[in-house]
């Protein structure tokens, strides 16, 4: 079986300038030229440049925001008829804007999403979807309410590759699925993580609204190189480790190749708990109750800051390489590896030697975004999957804050028999910065 997308190269090496109007345009299908959607950008730093160049083309970028004025005025340079804004609650009041996109931190990704929505307006927001399971929770519902396009930025899921993976699992290649193992090297040399936060504050620069960057986090002092412009994420208040980073791109297969509902237990391991930092590493077990993909039960096994299961699971030759990031399934006939970027295979590899792979195309993670919203097919990864995603993923941060094991009474998002785990489902809000936009 295979799909296709326009890659956004694709599209500009078969559209002239003159017609840049419609990335949507695919064999067979026909929209109209006007159908161009007019999109507002949160965040346009870092991952949010490339999000907002990626979801311009054939559209239009008509209002931008970020905290930092270096980089608003790069996007500017760019954009230069977007009107511009370093406060996101401003830019949601221009009238002319169709959909967003959120590149924000972490933390408030839930707001900004929620107040968007709640708007009429189509949504596209990078892993993970939230900060806590509760606003990953609202955001799924308010999408629902609202009926808006929605995009969780997970590239990943719309390439060939997981689609592979996924598609030889649910063949049943490997029979059915008893064990996972998901890893990374994150945080690794990109941030650190079980850090004292500093008792001092630095001058603000002039270019920096650090008041708009908290948004509804606590108060902190701004302090240079500690948190603006990435080193966020191994901060509580602001990121979500290494879990939350990675776990939403490498459990994203898992998770769709084994049609996973809600893990029925979560337990943690690593050192002991930071108020302020994630962990230096962690392991995190979950369970999840069978489906028709695997065992009874399903054991998942998350690794990060470099560890990995034992190199006799996989089965692999002596020689094969590895792997940074990425997912071992193990079945009753045999496992799969896919690795982020590598290509699945098959272990032993012996036992598969005739084994002929599934055919897919890449798609364009973004142009499918856009092209759903003018009425020409469907997001891969809407909030009503993705939301739930963020869940699972989030609960191995819970379970490791927590200092305890969580049973997890998904209906009513409550870990039975754990206080502690409570105060890590979901965080109060600074007064004034859109806290409202998730209640009901």
């Amino acid at each position: 079986m295979k799909y296709s997308n326009l890659t956004r190269r694709e599209f500009l090496t078969r559209t002239s300038a003159a017609a840049f109007v419609a990335p949507w345009l695919l064999p067979g299908t026909a929209r109209a030229a006007n159908e161009i959607v007019n999109i507002a950008c949160v965040g346009v730093g870092g991952k949010g440049w490339s999000d907002m160049n990626e979801t311009a083309a054939g559209h239009r970028i008509v209002a931008i925001c970020d905290i930092d004025e270096q980089r608003l005025a790069r996007a500017a340079e760019r954009y230069p008829e977007a009107k511009t804004y370093t406060d996101w609650r401003k830019l949601l009041e221009q009238p002319n804007i169709d959909a967003v996109t959120i590149s924000t931190p972490d933390h408030m990704h839930a707001v900004v999403t929620a107040a968007a929505m709640k708007q009429g307006k189509h949504v596209y927001t990078q892993k993970p979807l939230t900060h806590t399971v509760y606003e990953a929770r609202r955001l799924t519902e308010i999408a629902a309410e609202q009926g808006v396009v929605t995009q969780m930025g997970t590239q990943h899921h719309a390439t060939a590759r997981l689609k592979i993976a996924v598609q030889t699992i649910r063949d049943g290649v490997i029979g059915k699925v008893s064990d996972v193992h998901a890893w990374t090297d994150r945080p690794g040399n990109f941030w650190k993580q079980g850090l004292e936060r500093p008792d001092r504050s630095d001058p603000v620069p002039s270019h920096v609204h650090w008041n708009d960057w908290l948004g509804v986090a606590p108060e902190r002092p701004y302090v240079e190189g500690l948190y603006h412009p990435f080193h966020w994420r191994g901060w509580w208040d602001f990121g979500t480790g290494a879990l939350g980073d990675m776990g939403c791109h490498i459990l994203d297969p898992v998770v769709n190749a084994l049609e996973l509902p809600a893990p029925k237990a979560i337990r943690a391991e690593g050192p002991p708990p930071h108020p302020e930092s994630g962990p230096e590493w962690c392991i995190v077990h979950y369970d999840f109750p069978g489906t028709a993909h695997t065992t009874d039960t399903l054991k998942l096994t998350w690794y990060e800051a470099g560890k990995q299961p034992p190199p006799e699971l996989f089965k692999a030759p002596e020689d094969w390489a590895g792997s940074k990031n990425g997912v071992l399934f193990i079945g009753e006939k045999g496992n799969l590896f896919v690795g982020f970027p590598e290509m699945p295979e098959l272990f032993p590899k012996e036992d598969f030697a005739d084994h002929k792979w599934p055919e897919f195309d890449n798609h364009n993670h973004y142009t499918e975004w856009t092209s759903a919203i003018v009425g020409d097919g469907k997001t891969g990864c809407p909030f009503s999957y993705s939301g739930p995603l963020t869940e699972t993923v989030l609960l191995g941060n819970v379970a490791y804050r927590s200092g305890a094991a969580v049973e997890w009474d998904s209906k009513n998002l409550k870990a039975k028999g754990n206080e502690a785990a409570e105060s890590f489902l979901r965080r109060d809000y600074r007064e004034g910065w859109g806290g409202g936009s998730l209640e009901s």
